[in-house]
Parts: C-alpha cells; sequence; structure tokens
C-alpha cells in the first residue's frame, strides 16, 4: 500500500491539483491529508490559487481513497461539503510492527505526545521534520500551500515502512525508514 500524506491545503485548488496529479503519477493507493482542508486561517495569508469550492470538488472525486483528519481551520461547515469524514482528531495505523499516530498537530504533537513509542505525524507547523526523540519519532510533510520561510511547497509518501518527502517539483528531498 501506498500513501500520500499532505497538510495544510488551505484551500488552494492550484496545490489541491498538484497533490492529486502527485497522487495519479505516483500511483498511490490512499490520501492522507492532515487537515486545514479548505480555510486559510486569519493567521496565514491567502494561498495561490485559494479557491475552496473547486479545492473540494476536485477532493471529492478522490473520497474514497481520502484518510482525513480534523485541522484548527477546519469546521461542521467544511464537512458539510466534503464527501469525506474530516473532523476525526486522529488515527492510528501499525507500519512494520511500529504504531504511527497522524494528527493535525495543533493539540497532539512532541510537546503533548497521545503515547509514547510511537512514529508521530503531523502538520500544522507549515515545516518539513523529521526528528528523532527518546520516546518517539516526529515527522512533518510542511504545507504544500503556505510553508514557512525557508521551507518549500512539500508532501510525503509512506511505502513499504518508508517515508519519503518531495518538494511541489517531484523531487525527493529526504527519507526516513522504520
Amino acid at each position: 500500500m501506498k500513501y500520500l500524506i499532505a497538510s495544510d491545503l488551505h484551500g488552494s485548488a492550484y496545490y489541491t491539483e498538484l497533490i492529486l496529479n502527485y497522487f495519479t503519477k505516483m500511483n498511490c493507493d490512499r490520501l492522507i491529508l492532515l487537515g486545514d482542508i479548505l480555510y486559510h486561517g486569519p493567521r496565514n495569508p491567502v494561498p495561490y490559487g485559494h479557491d475552496p469550492r473547486k479545492c473540494f470538488e476536485m477532493l471529492n472525486n478522490y473520497a474514497d481513497k481520502i484518510i482525513c483528519v480534523r485541522g484548527n481551520c477546519d469546521a461542521a461547515i467544511d464537512d458539510m461539503v466534503l464527501d469525506f469524514p474530516i473532523l476525526a482528531p486522529y488515527f492510528i495505523m501499525e507500519v512494520h510492527g511500529k504504531l504511527v499516530f497522524f494528527t493535525h498537530g495543533d493539540i497532539l504533537n512532541s510537546e503533548h505526545l497521545p503515547m509514547k513509542d510511537i512514529v508521530l505525524v503531523h502538520g500544522h507547523t507549515h515545516v518539513q521534520r523529521c526528528e528523532q526523540h527518546e520516546d518517539h519519532v516526529y515527522l512533518n510533510p510542511g504545507s504544500i500551500a503556505v510553508p514557512k520561510p525557508d521551507n518549500y511547497h512539500g508532501f510525503m509518501t509512506l511505502e513499504d515502512g518508508i517515508f519519503s518527502w518531495y518538494d511541489e517539483d517531484g523531487t525527493k528531498k529526504n527519507e526516513y525508514r522504520i
């Protein structure tokens, strides 16, 4: 099973289309979205290609392939226009005998761990991360639509226990093996 992992689309139809194109091009089976799907929030700039309606229309075409968690900018009204659930605070999967905990990162994160001895994957900060801690590993794909300064528009994949980071041009930037 191959997963494409993206976070913080913030209503950018341009970057949603880019992610969906990579999803198809890279032969992924599931798309994991780590929250902040349609709204850009008051602290973020309006992302390039901002068009929440077009964004949800494109995502709805892939609804049966999307696993999503709620971000701090997501709301019940967003859940009404999307054909897949977005309000779960987290989900967990086992990969090569290790628990991988997916969440947005605004509540549960490296400072507030949900449990120990996990691989914690979250967005929210808009900064790519791959950090080994004593009691967990922390991975972050960054934001595809609104990266923080000195970071790139990015996403990740997970296949055969290998997390890989990519920039918007599809160039592999880093990897982490479970």
